[in-house]
């Protein structure tokens, strides 16, 4: 069996947790108490690794200058614009390496014309 990656095996982890929490609990999965703003929960990994997943609850403090909604708003926005960049970037890296390939060929091409 192929070995997964840790980062795809976490965000598996992470689907899974997510979905059971927000679907009512249909798979069945334990959750123990860990502190007054944690959950646990222990789950098997694509890797057939036994993983500790934990859940935690974060309330944010009120605020003077927006409402609930708009602090929950503004931080999506930020975070589709994290990814967004991320995925701006990661374009931009895929271009120059094919650029840097075409070069690379074509100083080859010329380099082999010149013998």
């Amino acid at each position: 069996m192929a070995k997964v990656t840790k980062t795809v095996a976490d965000a598996e982890l992470r689907t899974l947790v997510f979905n059971d929490l927000i679907e009512g609990n249909e798979t069945g999965f334990q959750y123990w108490r860990i502190n007054d703003r944690q959950y646990g929960a222990i789950l098997t990994d694509a890797n057939g690794e036994k993983r500790y997943v934990r859940i935690g609850v974060i309330v944010a403090e009120p605020r003077e200058d927006m409402t609930a909604e708009e602090l929950m708003e503004s931080e999506v926005n930020a975070y589709r614009a994290k990814r967004e960049a991320k995925a701006e970037k990661a374009k931009a890296k895929e271009e120059k390496i094919a650029r840097d390939k075409a070069r690379r060929e074509a100083k080859e091409k010329e380099a082999q014309g010149n013998e």
